[in-house]
């Protein structure tokens, strides 16, 4: 599960932080991150999907919503007995069962002034 988190988050990550900073031309002097390289990507991908290229970054935002939905839905399904244990026992107004007692905390010593 934990490199399907990472497989999700990174290419969102990647993609938003160029998005934005190409959004607004900072560009940091780079030319990837320039306002006119990001018209012109998404000039490219609106002639090959012959849609208007202004709505593609609305497109590609809710694909992702999409996803985050799909992921996190196998990921409940996965954990689903956990899940309803931890419902059941909130339900009863129990602390889940962790399997270890908790410890009693030593008392805080300060430092002399």
């Amino acid at each position: 599960m934990r490199y399907l988190f990472w497989l999700w988050l990174v290419p969102l990550s990647l993609f938003w932080g160029w998005f934005g900073l190409s959004y607004y031309d900072m560009n940091f002097g780079l030319t990837m991150f320039s306002r006119e390289l990001h018209d012109l990507v998404f000039r490219i991908y609106g002639t090959l999907l012959h849609i208007d290229p202004a709505t593609i970054p609305w497109l590609f935002f809710k694909a992702c919503i999409f996803d985050t939905v799909l992921i996190f839905g196998i990921v409940a399904y996965r954990k689903r007995r956990a899940i309803r244990n931890w419902w059941t026992s909130r339900k009863a107004g129990q602390e889940p069962k962790t399997g270890e007692a908790p410890h009693e905390a030593a008392p805080v010593q300060l430092p002399a002034e």
